[in-house]
């Protein structure tokens, strides 16, 4: 991919000197929503939501006609629907939108090495090595979001700027589908009039004592003395918080930053209120996480549990093991033994929830059982490759624990919203059409 200086401009592009300009955080559109969209072009134009569809359903993700009607991720799935009647709610595929983001990663790396990803939708790239190839910052930019839309007909929007703090808040800016850019001269009078809430680490907690010393923007934050704000939010955040407020980011672009943890949990549509019934559900998210951890090609070596009781009080557990793994059946073992160790008398919980963390390559970690054990190697349970090369060929569900297939068939035939498209319609199975 040669340098091309031409590449045309966007009509959602809010141009500005890229001089010194070197970071660029690149941020999907209405991710997971797009990607169901591509593969169902009959929704393009429509209000569409990614979630769940029980009555404690949460929305992932919103396409951006959801959002005119005041839709928003994070949002229950109910309050959605009231303010939505027509919404379409898809069940999510994490598989496609995996996928999906490698895809786009890759593009990331055909232009720098120095790619930053912060979740599956959003990276941070440094392109200071690579404008001798391919041309200023934002002509990069633009050979990206066109590459993204050519070869994956998906949007991004890129924020362009001297740091990475003010890029991600440039990229936000011009959602969806855009590009900006805020130049070194240009980057106070971009942030000042922002909300001091749109600074990274100004949450509510934060935001509250800000609020009583009277700041409401980034430019009252950026004025207020530093003793001030140590009395209010500690040293340490002042000092953060005072730097970004003037524009000030010295973290640089880490390529080395890698996953910290693996987890999923689920919102139960009725409490649970049994242990065979939270166990099933520990059973469903050891595997799942433990499908993940060998995809990622991590083990653990620490697990955890999540329990969040129906007044809503969360509790959590975590036990490092001898041994990282990636083998469901320990995951899960380890689960139940964090469960039981709460002794709890007859809760009523909402949330079951599973974590792997303390996570390291499995070459290395194989490598590492050797050196101390001799022959001995870490526990793989063939089984759980089986499985993975039959998901990888068939989809889900094809194979699993006889519990959750039995359940799994059991919530086909009760259905769901009629609104909703489960994605157990899309599949016959193996062999079978979409």
């Amino acid at each position: 991919m040669g340098r091309s200086a031409d590449l045309p401009r966007s009509s959602g592009e809010i141009d500005g000197d890229d001089t010194g300009c070197h970071v660029l955080h690149v941020d999907m559109d209405a991710f997971f929503a797009s990607v169901e969209i591509r593969a169902r072009p009959e929704l393009r134009g429509l209000p569409v939501v990614v979630g769940g569809t029980g009555g404690r359903g949460v929305v992932m993700a919103a396409s951006y006609p959801a959002r005119t009607f005041g839709v928003r991720s994070a949002m229950p799935m109910g309050q959605a629907l009231r303010l939505c009647p027509q919404l379409v709610v898809v069940t999510p595929d994490r598989k496609a939108y995996a996928e999906a983001s490698s895809a786009v990663m890759q593009i990331f790396a055909d232009v720098t090495p120095l790619v930053e990803p912060l979740s599956l939708d959003e990276a941070f790239l440094d392109v200071s090595g690579a404008v001798g190839l391919f041309g200023r910052p934002v002509e990069i930019a633009r050979r990206i979001r066109r590459r993204v839309f050519q070869e994956h007909q998906l949007t991004c929007s890129v924020g362009i700027a001297p740091v990475k703090s003010v890029a991600k808040l440039a990229s936000g800016s011009c959602k969806p589908d855009g590009l900006r850019v805020v130049s070194k001269a240009g980057v106070l009078d971009f942030l000042h009039p922002l909300p001091v809430t749109a600074l990274w680490g100004v949450g509510q907690r934060t935001a509250e004592p800000l609020r009583r010393l009277g700041i409401r923007t980034v430019g009252e934050l950026a004025a207020t003395p530093l003793d001030t704000l140590r009395r209010a939010v500690g040293n340490a955040s002042a000092a953060h918080l005072h730097a970004l407020a003037n524009g000030h980011d010295e973290r640089a672009v880490n390529p080395a930053q890698v996953e910290k943890s693996i987890s999923t949990d689920r919102t139960l549509d009725t409490d649970l209120l049994t242990e065979a019934e939270v166990c099933r559900e520990l059973l469903r998210g050891s595997g799942e996480v433990a499908e993940r951890l060998r995809q990622a090609r991590w083990q653990a070596r620490t697990i955890g549990i999540k329990i969040r009781f129906a007044d809503f009080t969360t509790v959590t557990r975590v036990r490092t093991l001898p041994e990282p793994t990636d083998v469901a059946a320990v995951v899960y073992a380890e689960t139940v033994r964090l469960y039981r160790s709460l002794k709890l008398d007859q809760p009523r919980i909402r949330l079951v929830g599973v974590k792997a963390e303390n996570l390291r390559p499995a070459a290395e970690a194989t490598q590492l059982a050797l050196d101390l054990f001799g022959d001995h190697k870490p526990a793989n349970d063939p089984t759980d490759r089986v499985i993975d090369a039959l998901t990888a060929r068939f989809g889900k569900p094809v194979v699993g624990p006889a519990s959750l297939l039995r359940r799994e068939s059991e919530s086909r035939s009760v259905g769901g919203f009629n609104r909703s498209l489960d994605r157990s319609q899309r599949f016959t199975g193996p062999g079978g059409n979409e």
